[in-house]
């Protein structure tokens, strides 16, 4: 059933039967345990409310029943658009009904149902709200417990801030126990359970057991009474859980679970979730697999992924980003690297874009272990820190402590950091140590997530240097903020900015040494000290006051702090603030010290993954410059194979031609002769009376006089057309030499065409092909003849194509009606003789403008697979451009076939031959 005629089933009658009506209650009212423990019976509730619909007319409940279908269609049957067109219909039932008592179901089913397939998950937010509050009023308290489930339930699998996710399912839990909603409350205590798990240092954090929800004991429970919805939610819980953390066996026991109990979740959003990290625990446990499990392991992943990709079809903003992952982790254990490279990315920026936090952060996670696994020592620190950051801001705590566990070099970049302060102003000169034990003596959580959410989510190095200098400029007290960087023992301006004007400038790779901005001494003194430098008032603070940029432009405060990457000196952070003494207070000069520690690390990754990038981007163009020149070999080699076939062919036909026409011309001598001798003959001794028996010996006579020599001349006439032949294979299957020699153009041409002349004959598919040839006089030209043979070989050969194409599915007999198949061959000399033409013209179906502009390009072909290797135009162009400094051009247009051009220019000296 298409949109249209689903959105008219709202204009059905309206039922009025009470039998009818009082059975659509009733299946309305048993559909939620069927649901919850007999799954299998919830299509043929659905289905019979959706038949006495169409045969007694519409009611309230009617709503029930389509978005129930509209449920099957997109969960069962994986008709998406069908079963959200029936969700659409069953919302416009409950408005034009205003049935308030039923709006809470019809909110949870098309929230938790329907919504997603087609919509981002966030867009149920409000609807399954807008439910909760409805039930509420209505005195659903059954459906509003459950949109009170739908919507933190959705927010967990979104990504959203664990934090503020904890009070809402706190606030959730306890609304539900006030109107005593056991069912949907167990439901949010598993994902309660779940988020302190994430939270916490719990020792088991892989098994749900805590306050809100102890799975040793609820478990029985649920098998019990066979409540599928709940057992999957608990075990894919737990499966994403015990695979974060890197338990893939029992991650793989989950998923097994789960996968038991998937009938009882049809239509769940949590149901494209376990498809993803089954998925992510198959790959993860392929490689230590034996060879008949590893089969069957890539077997469930791609059917796992032909379910993603559908749904990714539909909800690119839910499902693509993990279907991008899957993908990646099925090219690593498959060595493809370059492939595997290019989706962690596509998932990274998928996951970034639409805001699944966890997800980004679980995607640079795995492709840090993939660079690990190449030893990319250096980008697997890249990539793990953005993971770890990302982690922070999802606020998965045990998580980042599992990650710090780890990989060391996280502790390393985030504690124990050393600094050294020396704080100058006009009373005093006091030097300080400081001995930080982490982040969080000091700095605020949200401040933390603030910056760590500006700098690590930036890995380009502009892009990156940008946000620096605003962040400081903002948070710094600063109107004025520099970054220099070191490079060969000198330092280098990259990056400066002020809050007067906004902008920022950044890779301005100026040398400090030519710098007339900044004052060189305060510089030069952190250079040399690698100290902390505060000047509470420049103006007056010796010695640094009598420095000409100090005493020129007057600033109040300087603070100046060296960045430090593991123990290396590698630049300098420069504020400065023209209005205020002592802007820069020592709490704040702790908070900027350690930040801008994280910005060295920053700095350092942003480095060296544009490293990583060019060597991945050398290794990409160099292995597509290897595969582009074994195609041209390999192309090479064919055009050679098939010039030293015609070429032994022809060698091999010349010997026996030779002979034949040598005895031929030999014999037509000798004929003449015996013919001369019979006439004498008949002359001489012919016998009176003897007319009419000589008769027919004379009629003999005469036909071999007239006939015979006819006949020698005819094979005469073979033998020359068989070494004419010879001739043309020994044309085109002339070697070239380094150097170019004089040729003749139209021999080429002409031997070109003899090669196909096989497919320009008559078929049983089409009438022959008819060749026109419009030669112009043109002198031998100075070129490289074998391969200009290979461009006529290659444009020839696909001008038949286009016209075999253009009579594909027309019947011989309407071919022969219509326009004849023609190619058009034209040569002539340019106007001012500097150039030869050549205009190869076919009648075919012509091509679109987007082929046309692609024509050319390497490896592109219209044609089907092992039809075409999207090479002969490519080569075309650049023996004719490169090797004869000519011209190929194309000019095509839909419906009235396509011309190619060859202009090989030639000198005075060829045009005056």
């Amino acid at each position: 059933m298409k949109g249209k005629a689903i959105a008219n089933l709202i204009n059905l009658p309206q039922m009025t039967d009470p039998q009818k009506i009082a059975a659509m209650k009733i299946l309305m009212g048993v559909l939620p345990a069927a649901f919850q423990t007999a799954p299998a019976m919830m299509p043929i509730i659905a289905c019979e409310m959706v038949n006495l619909s169409l045969q007694y007319g519409n009611t309230a409940v009617s709503a029930y029943g389509y978005s129930l279908y509209g449920l099957i269609l997109c969960g069962v049957q994986g008709k998406i658009d069908s079963g959200c067109e029936f969700g659409k219909l069953a919302l416009n039932l409950v408005s034009r009904f205003n049935a308030e008592e039923v709006k809470a179901k019809i909110l949870t089913v098309v929230s938790a149902h329907i919504m997603h397939w087609q919509e981002h998950i966030s867009k149920t937010f409000s609807t399954a709200k807008t439910g909760y509050s409805s039930g509420l009023e209505a005195g659903d308290l059954e459906y509003a417990g459950y949109c009170a489930y739908i919507y933190p339930y959705h927010s967990f699998w979104l990504g959203i801030e664990l934090c503020s996710l904890e009070k809402e399912l706190v606030a959730y839990c306890e609304s539900l126990k006030k109107i005593k909603q056991q069912v949907a409350l167990t439901w949010n205590q598993i994902y309660l359970q779940t988020v302190r798990n994430l939270q916490g240092n719990l020792e088991n954090v892989c098994c749900l057991l805590g306050e809100a929800y102890n799975e040793q004991s609820m478990l029985p429970i649920h098998e019990q009474f066979n409540d599928q919805y709940t057992i999957n939610h608990l075990f894919v819980n737990k499966l994403m859980l015990s695979y974060l953390f890197g338990k893939y066996c029992q991650a793989r026991e989950n998923a097994a679970m789960a996968e038991k109990s998937l009938g009882g979740v049809i239509g769940l959003f949590v149901v494209p979730v376990f498809y993803f990290y089954d998925s992510l625990v198959q790959l993860a446990i392929y490689p230590g697999a034996k060879e008949v499990e590893q089969q069957s392991i890539l077997e469930k992943v791609r059917a796992n992924q032909q379910k993603m990709e559908l749904w990714a079809t539909h909800a690119p903003m839910n499902h693509l980003n993990k279907f991008y992952l899957v993908e990646a982790e099925l090219y690593r254990v498959l060595g493809k690297k370059l492939e595997a490279m290019d989706y962690y990315e596509a998932s990274i920026a998928k996951s970034k874009e639409n805001g699944y936090l966890q997800e980004e952060a679980l995607a640079y996670e795995l492709a840090g272990e993939f660079y690990q696994s190449l030893g990319k020592e250096l980008i697997c620190q890249t990539y793990i820190t953005k993971a770890y950051y990302a982690y922070v801001r999802w606020g998965a705590i045990a998580k980042v402590k599992h990650l710090e566990s780890k990989y060391p070099f996280l502790v390393k970049q985030t504690n124990t950091t050393e600094n050294h302060t020396l704080k100058l102003d006009s009373t005093y000169i006091a030097a300080s140590t400081t001995t930080s034990s982490g982040l969080s003596d000091f700095l605020d959580f949200n401040t933390f997530v603030k910056f760590s959410q500006a700098i690590t989510n930036e890995i380009v190095l502009d892009n990156l240097l940008s946000k620096l200098i605003k962040i400081l400029l903002e948070n710094a007290a600063a109107q004025k903020a520099v970054l220099l960087l070191l490079r060969d023992n000198e330092l280098y301006i990259e990056a400066s900015g002020g809050n007067t004007d906004d902008v920022v400038t950044v890779l301005q790779s100026i040398p400090l040494e030519n710098c007339h901005d900044l004052p060189i001494s305060v510089i030069n003194y952190v250079f040399r000290t690698q100290a902390n430098l505060i000047l509470n008032d420049a103006v007056i603070t010796e010695p640094f006051n009598f420095d000409a940029f100090i005493q020129k432009n007057q600033p109040k405060s300087i603070l100046c702090l060296p960045i430090i990457y593991k123990s290396q000196f590698t630049g300098i952070v420069y504020l400065e603030n023209k209005l205020s003494v002592g802007a820069f207070i020592s709490e704040r000069v702790e908070i900027l010290t350690v930040l801008v520690s994280q910005m060295a690390i920053a700095i350092e990754n942003a480095r060296l993954y544009a490293r990583e990038q060019d060597k991945s981007r050398q290794l990409e163009q160099s292995f597509k410059d290897l595969q582009e020149t074994q195609l041209q070999l390999i192309q090479s080699e064919k055009m050679s194979s098939l010039g030293n076939l015609v070429a032994g062919i022809a060698h091999e036909i010349n010997n026996p031609v030779g002979f034949l026409a040598g005895s031929i011309e030999q014999a037509k001598d000798s004929f003449t002769d015996l013919i001369n001798y019979l006439q004498l003959y008949r002359k001489t001794f012919s016998e009176p009376g003897t007319e009419i028996k000589n008769k027919a010996e004379e009629i003999d006579i005469d036909y071999l006089i007239e006939d015979l020599p006819k006949m020698i001349d005819s094979m005469k006439m073979g033998t020359q057309r068989i070494r004419n032949i010879s001739t043309s294979l020994c044309t085109f299957s002339r070697a070239d030499n380094t150097s170019k020699v004089l040729a003749n153009i139209h021999e080429g041409i002409d031997s070109t065409l003899m090669i196909l002349q096989h497919r320009l004959k008559d078929n049983p598919d089409r009438p022959a092909i008819q060749v026109i040839k419009e030669y112009g006089t043109l002198p031998s030209i100075k070129c490289h003849l074998g391969q200009l043979n290979q461009v006529f070989m290659n444009i020839l050969a696909n001008a038949i194509d286009a016209l075999e194409q253009a009579n594909s599915g027309r019947s011989f007999a309407e071919i022969k009606a219509g326009n004849p198949n023609t190619i058009t061959v034209n040569t002539k000399l340019t106007a001012n003789n500097q150039s030869v033409v050549i205009e190869i013209k076919d009648n075919g179906t012509g091509m679109t403008e987007d082929v046309k502009y692609r024509i050319f390009d390497h490896l592109f072909t219209t044609k089907g697979v092992g039809k075409g290797t999207g090479l002969g135009l490519s080569i075309s162009r650049q023996i004719i451009v490169e090797n004869h400094g000519g011209s190929l051009t194309c000019n095509s247009v839909l419906g009235q076939g396509t011309e190619f051009l060859i202009s090989i220019p030639i000198s005075e000296q060829e045009y005056s031959q």
